[in-house]
């Protein structure tokens, strides 16, 4: 066997409408289809699912402050959408972390609204 590409990833949040507002006005992503426990939303060419979970604890900032090694998704966005990102993260209060340098590429770690960790990774364009 062998995997071709990812299809979708899943997210368990405690509010299904709070979470679709993030995912589609700080993330970009566009609605698939609503379910009574689900919503897929649509990013470039894959698929988030999130999944209905009540009561769920949201996870907590320790995350955020030493965001390396722990379970997360990550999307690569224009190198210069980092900068425009972290705006949108002060103004929306959106906890983040500081962007990490890794040589060819920056990352930059947020929380969504239930604690998920996410990384959003800008590679450098040579020559700049």
């Amino acid at each position: 066997m062998r995997v071709r590409r990812l299809d979708h990833f899943g997210v368990d949040v405690a509010d299904l409408a709070r979470a679709e507002r993030f995912y589609t006005e700080v993330l970009g992503m566009t609605l698939q289809m609503r379910l009574a426990d689900q919503v897929l939303m649509r990013h470039g060419d894959g698929t988030c699912a999130l999944f209905l979970k009540p009561g769920r604890a949201p996870g907590g900032l320790e995350q955020i402050q030493n965001p390396l090694g722990k379970a997360h998704h990550a999307f690569e966005v224009a190198y210069e959408d980092l900068a425009a990102a972290q705006k949108l993260f002060a103004e929306r209060d959106i906890p983040y972390h500081a962007p990490i340098d890794w040589g060819d590429h920056d990352c930059l770690y947020f929380l969504d609204p239930d604690g998920n960790l996410l990384e959003l990774v800008g590679y450098r364009v040579e020559g700049k």
